[in-house]
């Protein structure tokens, strides 16, 4: 055997050993994180959620609830759930690909595809309009179905958007690989669980940044399911294809004319709040943006009571927003976690925010 033939063998016993530590590791990933709800058969996918049934006088609109990417219905149901149980009808659901959704065709490539499902769930489960809370890539998510299926939608609250081109358009290199139908598919099938498992918790940290990141926030989020091949892959999809979508859609928002409150924080190293948020205020007619200062990416566990007041503002109730953001800095104002993330941010467009 010459040293060619040795290296191309050694490089097929170790893809053959990360895939086989790959499988195990999924296979224990699925028993730590069950499915937390139910399975509903719509538009050619399945789609896992958890619908909370309202009481018999409720005191809000119905709510559906759109997490972003590398997530599950699980990263807002438990900061959230507790808040709003009792008081209206609930609808948390794993995107399709993500937690135990299953993909479906390629129209799920899109937020706009996935919005449609989204929609069709709500029929399937008789539910009225709804006041919809998009995080992140759930944003764009929220917002195509206030676009595109208007008559489920009764308000938007908008946390942390990913809505607006950005500058370059560019996503992190590995969802770039992970995206491409070949060397994706080896990728995620590889090295992604095994490279994700040892940078879950300091991705995590960031995502948080510069607020403290909740004990044990990635098991009660379940957020390794995301490092399963076809859920890493899905999720590498959503994002690469982000950009091609907001770039289509974002001149149509001033169609949406539904009650729409935009929360974000002004430290947010993972979007960027200067072009998604304050686009969003500037483009929908009518909208409330809420400007946290010393805020990160993640207002759903950090600041859930101004989520909260941030719905039953879009619900039509009497709430002072800015008194609400205020008392939020007030607890935050001392938070400096996270010192090793960067906010890699053009300088230019960061001072765009004021």
């Amino acid at each position: 055997m010459n040293s060619i033939q040795a290296a191309i063998l050694a490089l097929i016993v170790l893809a053959v050993g990360l895939a086989g530590f790959t499988w195990a590791a999924s296979w224990l990933i699925e028993r730590r994180h069950p499915p937390a709800g139910s399975h509903a058969s719509v538009n050619g996918t399945r789609l896992h959620h958890v619908h909370v049934p309202g009481p018999p006088t409720p005191e809000l609109p119905p709510v559906v609830f759109i997490h972003g990417a590398s997530a599950n219905l699980k990263d807002q149901m438990v900061p959230l759930r507790p808040l709003f149980e009792g008081r209206a009808e609930l609808l948390f659901v794993d995107r399709p690909g993500h937690g135990w959704s299953e993909r479906g065709g390629v129209d799920h490539d899109t937020p706009s595809g996935q919005a449609a499902t989204i929609a069709a769930l709500m029929g399937q489960l008789g539910m009225a309009r709804a006041i919809v809370v998009g995080h992140s890539f759930g944003a764009a998510v929220a917002a195509a179905l206030a676009l595109d299926h208007p008559e489920r939608v009764a308000g938007l609250v908008l946390l942390s958007a990913a809505t607006h081109p950005w500058p370059g358009g560019e996503t992190s290199w590995y969802y770039s690989l992970a995206a491409r139908p070949v060397l994706g598919r080896l990728f995620a099938g590889t090295l992604a669980n095994p490279g994700g498992n040892l940078r879950i918790g300091a991705a995590s940290e960031c995502v948080f940044a510069p607020n403290p990141i909740p004990t044990d926030y990635v098991r009660d989020a379940s957020i390794p399911l995301v490092l399963r091949p076809r859920t890493f892959r899905a999720n590498a999809v959503d994002v690469e294809g982000l950009f091609r979508h907001v770039s289509a859609v974002a001149p149509r928002y001033g169609e949406i004319a539904v009650p729409t409150i935009v929360v974000t924080g002004d430290r947010d190293t993972v979007v960027y709040e200067e072009i998604h948020s304050v686009g969003l205020a500037r483009d929908i007619p009518g909208a409330e943006l809420v400007w946290v200062r010393n805020l990160g990416h993640k207002p759903d566990w950090i600041a859930p009571d101004l989520v909260v007041a941030a719905v039953a503002k879009a619900a039509g109730r009497d709430v002072d927003l800015a008194t609400a953001a205020r008392s939020v800095e007030a607890r935050i104002a001392a938070d400096a976690a996270g010192a090793h993330c960067i906010d890699e941010k053009p300088e230019a467009v960061a001072s765009a925010g004021g």
